[in-house]
């Protein structure tokens, strides 16, 4: 399954690598359409690609630390 989703950051979480912790903590690829961060709050839209349930999972990962996910497109290869 491959969707393309907009995150919104917190600025709490600036020193975090909430992006690289997906890809580490989940079978998922992600590559990063665009992005803009500052002190106060941070947004990317990436394409995230993996299996329904990992997909899943990172979206509780993100939600729990804060990150608003909104789905964009998707594509069930």
């Amino acid at each position: 399954m491959e969707m393309s989703i907009g995150l919104t950051f917190p600025g709490a979480l600036q020193d975090e690598s909430i992006i690289c912790d997906l890809c580490k903590k989940f079978e998922v690829n992600l590559k990063i359409i665009e992005a803009s961060f500052s002190m106060e709050a941070g947004w990317a839209i990436l394409k995230i690609e993996g299996q329904e349930e990992e997909i899943k999972r990172a979206f509780a990962y993100l939600s729990e630390k804060g990150v608003k996910v909104q789905q964009i497109q998707i594509d069930k290869k």
